[in-house]
């Protein structure tokens, strides 16, 4: 029998003693880095308030990427602010759409079609002061309406709104017009493949009244209003709807007749007819309580915005006696005030809402302050002015004085900012 060799036995037994070393030794290294890689990179969460619908996209057509696209921007759940305070800071990524991209822009409001010749004022974003205002999303906000019915009860500046509404929800869905008036002044649409329906309903005043003008503003008689009796345009049809926006303003100022359970109680710039004049802050504060009073008690629980009145900036008179707004930058805070009548009738408002709110939360309802006030002074770059008609200076005299509207809001202009705050309300409360 051949002698073992046990040299050469130990040798490769301590060869093999090495190799499982070196083996376990990269086992161990492979596990720290993988353990170290976990800690690092942990996997992103999306909070459940920000999933996409099944059918929701990334970002909805035509809208222009930028920076901010690509930051967190919602306002945390716990992040509290008033969004209503703040200021309006440049922004170069330009407004949603264009007189070219939507179809829906009255010929007033169309400034880029009439020929005004800056274009700075569409390229300004609202900043609340304490917390981020999303930009917003149209396709979320569709998605969040779906199947609901949205109206807007009020004047001009409610329908100058609704449009600039249509026009940035349009660049994702086309609305389709169901009903109008014979004026035009209310109108409905619906969004099919949202089931969303989307309504103004001309109600300038909110309580009854008999209108003496032409669908130039030319009064041919006094306005008879009721100050207790609401305006049955909205009433009759307020159970329809899931959500309304409601808004008084400057149809109060117009010279009219007062009147309470159906007899006279005073009026307001009624010179020469014997009627105590009791002013129109009387009659505004009267028409609120009547509307708040009615929502408050309506079995139907709307989720309602009650907003706020909105400023003009016509300098040097009137819109009938040569007033003009000229400016091309906005104001920063601090740097203009509220004027005595807007000032008035903001705490009107203010003190009705107030009321009402309270009522309103002791029977459940959803009442919230939609406080635009602030961010619609210092705008005064924001309006048609003479760019109200097409091209006005063509063919004429550039000294020649026409008629500014400096109370309406260029589309696409300032007023697009109110989408934003009305759905950061929706999303956070």
């Amino acid at each position: 029998m051949k002698p073992l060799n046990t040299n050469v036995n130990s040798h490769k037994f301590s060869s093999i003693i090495v190799k499982f070393a070196v083996c376990f030794l990269l086992l161990g290294l492979t596990y720290r880095l993988f353990s170290s890689s976990v800690v690092q990179f942990s996997p992103v969460v999306i909070p459940t308030d920000l999933a996409f619908d099944e059918d929701k996209e990334a970002l909805p057509p035509h809208t222009p990427i930028s920076s901010s696209d690509l930051s967190v921007n919602h306002t945390s759940k716990t992040e509290k602010c008033n969004v209503f305070v703040g200021n309006w800071v440049e922004d170069l990524t330009g407004p949603f759409y264009t007189n070219a991209t939507c179809s829906s822009i009255e010929d007033h409001q169309n400034c880029m079609r009439n020929g005004r010749p800056d274009t700075d004022y569409v390229y300004w974003r609202w900043k609340p002061r304490d917390c981020n205002l999303p930009r917003f999303d149209a396709k979320r906000f569709l998605n969040m309406m779906r199947g609901k019915s949205v109206a807007f009860i009020g004047d001009s500046i409610m329908r100058n709104h609704v449009q600039s509404l249509l026009c940035m929800l349009s660049q994702v869905e086309q609305a389709v017009g169901v009903y109008h008036d014979e004026q035009y002044k209310s109108r409905r649409w619906v969004f099919p493949s949202h089931r969303l329906t989307l309504s103004v309903v001309w109600s300038p005043l909110l309580t009854k009244a008999s209108v003496f003008e032409d669908i130039n503003g030319v009064s041919s008689g006094i306005i008879q209003l009721h100050l207790d009796e609401l305006d049955s345009t909205w009433t009759d049809q307020y159970e329809n709807f899931d959500y309304v926006v409601v808004a008084g303003g400057e149809w109060f100022l117009k010279s009219a007749i007062y009147y309470e359970n159906s007899t006279i109680v005073g009026c307001h710039n009624c010179q020469g007819m014997n009627i105590t004049e009791v002013g129109f802050y009387y009659a505004y504060r009267k028409a609120l309580n009547s509307t708040l009073k009615f929502i408050t008690s309506s079995k139907h629980k709307a989720y309602t915005f009650f907003r706020t009145t909105t400023p003009d900036h016509f300098e040097n008179g009137e819109w009938n006696t040569g007033g003009y707004c000229n400016r091309t930058r906005p104001f920063q805070e601090g740097e203009i005030d509220v004027n005595d009548i807007d000032g008035a009738m903001r705490n009107i408002e203010l003190e009705e809402f107030e009321r009402a709110a309270a009522i309103g939360k002791e029977k459940g309802l959803t009442l919230k302050l939609f406080d635009t006030t602030l961010v619609s002074l210092l705008r005064p770059d924001g309006h048609p002015g003479v760019y109200r008609q097409f091209h006005p200076y063509s063919g004429k005299d550039k000294h020649l004085k026409l008629q500014n509207d400096c109370l309406h809001w260029c589309l696409p202009g300032p007023i697009d900012s109110w989408n934003g705050l009305m759905m950061e309300m929706l999303v956070n409360g």
